[in-house]
């Protein structure tokens, strides 16, 4: 599954094909992906100016004056930017036409989502999807205070806990595996019983690993690629995910492979503690 790094990527190489621009065209090639595409969203959008390209989590926002597009790509969903008259494949199901130029959504496992939040509705960060989003790890009020202060409470395993979203946003299986390996931290640890100096730790190697990966392009597991068709490469940097039975890069024991939460963990219990 695309997760924050891939996603991020993605906005990067859309965004100077569609901010400032009208939207010429809008085609849906089926009636939904997870969820039914907007009732009349040609007429909400055709002749509409982009003003923005953003992202929230795993979610690429695409707003408008009168309200924002939000986009998922699912699990094995991508976009692309392509001339106007290349012709559709299987599983190309939406395409959004800016001048001379269209942004393709592909996704042939059909979990991604193209969905509408109407200015008349509220404010952005209140839709049903984003409400309960926790802080971006990117952004400057993510902090190790605020992992510790919110932890205080949850008795779950810390990798379930970054899983969850609800108190940091975007740090998906890949990631939180990578990060918790770089800060030396066992993933079957409660997040309550992580101390604040541990945290600081936690916090720095997130930031450091999503930085990484974006400036790599991502990870091109599956069928990820990115918006110019290349693939990522960070998972070449990989320290412990999907190399259980290979020795860890630091110490030489054997990485283990556990499953939590019905997701597969990887990690070095000589250097995780």
């Amino acid at each position: 599954m695309p997760e924050l790094p891939e996603v991020e990527v993605t906005r990067r190489g859309v965004a100077p094909y569609l901010d400032g621009r009208v939207v010429t065209a809008v085609t849906l090639r089926r009636s939904g992906l997870r969820w039914p595409f907007p009732t009349g969203l040609a007429q909400r959008l055709c002749g509409r100016t982009i003003r923005s390209t953003g992202r929230r989590g795993k979610y690429l926002l695409i707003a408008f004056d009168h309200g924002t597009l939000i986009i998922h790509l699912g699990m094995s969903g991508h976009l692309r930017i392509l001339p106007l008259a290349t012709a559709p494949r299987k599983h190309d199901h939406f395409d959004l036409a800016v001048g001379a130029q269209l942004l393709r959504l592909h996704d042939p496992r059909r979990f991604g989502a193209v969905l509408w939040h109407g200015s008349e509705e509220g404010a952005l960060e209140d839709h049903l999807l984003l409400r309960g989003l926790g802080v971006e790890p990117l952004e400057a009020d993510f902090s190790a205070q605020e992992l510790y202060r919110l932890t205080r409470n949850r008795g779950a395993a810390i990798k379930q806990v970054l899983l969850a979203g609800d108190i940091v946003v975007g740090v998906g299986n890949i990631y939180a595996s990578e990060s918790l390996f770089r800060a030396g931290i066992n993933p079957k640890i409660a997040a309550q019983r992580i101390g604040l100096a541990r945290y600081v730790k936690l916090a720095q190697a997130i930031r450091e690993i999503l930085t990484a990966a974006i400036e790599q392009g991502g990870s091109s597991l599956r069928d990820f690629i990115a918006a110019d068709g290349q693939s990522g490469y960070f998972q070449q940097s990989y320290s412990v995910y999907d190399r259980a039975g290979q020795p860890c890069r630091v110490c030489g024991s054997v990485v283990r492979q556990i499953k939590q939460g019905q997701r597969s963990t990887f990690y070095c219990t000589n250097c995780q503690k």
